[in-house]
């Protein structure tokens, strides 16, 4: 293993369970399964690598990505990251490419990448549900991945490159002008705060049926049977008025009737 102090100016290993090659402050470790980066390369990489690519893993944490302060290239695609993932704060990095990844959320992972990355300028998200090409979706059509890239230029303006196409003159003033209307809303999250802000207040439901029904059916054993002999006591004492003893009668003739 090369010294984790003075690695050597090309470098390969060979595993069953990890393959690594450097060279040139080149890293790369493709296709080895790995959920997380490897602690190997940190220890003995961060301080002199320039590109890092972990492409064809099963990534799901960044973690460690941190002391990779001098990196400037950042391959990960067809990986399994998504919007729980934290990138760190890297002011060098210029080139970042996530393809074929589950990242869903763009605003959310623009958020992110304006906060990490101040000096992106190339960056592709291809194969992504939050990017609507027609490798995420046959639904989305020109249109819909025109207006996500005025809203990625929007929220990055020091993109040259976006995706499979370099940023134009014309695109970055037309960014400008209409990409804070092109933020697309999700219905998914609109329906959870939807419920979030009904969930603590009693749903009224309505009932054809009179209320002293709707209690019968509501109430317990014991309550449903103190309401059947207060209902019997109250039926056996209720008078019917006649108006025979009325003292207004006496007022009234045969003449009037």
């Amino acid at each position: 293993m090369a010294d984790k102090h003075e690695p050597e100016d090309s470098y390969s290993k060979n595993q069953s369970e990890l393959t690594y090659t450097f060279e040139n402050g080149q890293l790369s470790c493709l296709d080895c399964d790995v959920s997380s980066i490897p602690k190997e390369l940190i220890e003995d990489y961060c301080n002199i690598t320039s590109r890092l690519d972990l492409s064809f893993n099963l990534l799901e944490s960044l973690q460690g990505l941190e002391h990779f302060k001098f990196l400037k290239e950042l391959v990960l695609d067809n990986n399994t990251l998504d919007n729980s993932v934290d990138f760190p704060v890297l002011k060098e990095l210029q080139t970042l490419t996530l393809n074929k990844n589950k990242f869903s959320d763009l605003t959310d992972l623009l958020d992110k990448l304006v906060a990490s990355f101040p000096n992106l300028t190339y960056l592709s998200l291809l194969g992504n549900e939050a990017c609507p090409d027609q490798l995420s979706s046959s639904e989305k059509d020109d249109e819909d991945y025109q207006r996500y890239r005025y809203y990625v230029l929007y929220r990055l303006p020091k993109l040259k490159f976006l995706d499979s196409t370099p940023v134009t003159s014309s695109e970055v003033s037309e960014a400008r002008r209409v990409g804070p209307y092109q933020q697309v809303v999700r219905p998914k999250a609109i329906l959870e705060s939807s419920e979030s802000s009904t969930s603590g207040s009693p749903t009224n439901v309505y009932s054809p049926l009179p209320s002293e029904t709707q209690d019968m059916e509501t109430a317990d054993h014991k309550e449903v049977e103190e309401l059947n002999v207060a209902r019997s006591y109250w039926g056996k004492n209720r008078s019917r008025y006649l108006g025979r003893n009325s003292e207004g009668n006496r007022f009234i003739t045969d003449g009037i009737l």
